[in-house]
């Protein structure tokens, strides 16, 4: 995901987007538990990607 395109989504996209991701980074880390996981580096771009949605709800929310 590419930080130009979250900066076109709307507030609400970006919601529904980080939950998206945070379950996806959940059920992932009970799969990697239980089993091998085909592409452990999809943990990283998850965080990352997390890390960049929360970063740009947060300006702005502190801009409003």
């Amino acid at each position: 995901m590419r930080s130009r395109d979250v900066h076109q989504m709307t507030d609400a996209e970006l919601e529904t987007k980080l939950a998206e991701l945070t379950e996806e980074r959940f059920r992932l880390g009970f799969r990697s538990s239980t089993e091998a996981i085909e592409n452990p580096i999809r943990f990283r771009t998850l965080r990352r990607d997390i890390a960049r949605l929360q970063t740009i709800l947060r300006a702005r929310r502190a801009r409003a």
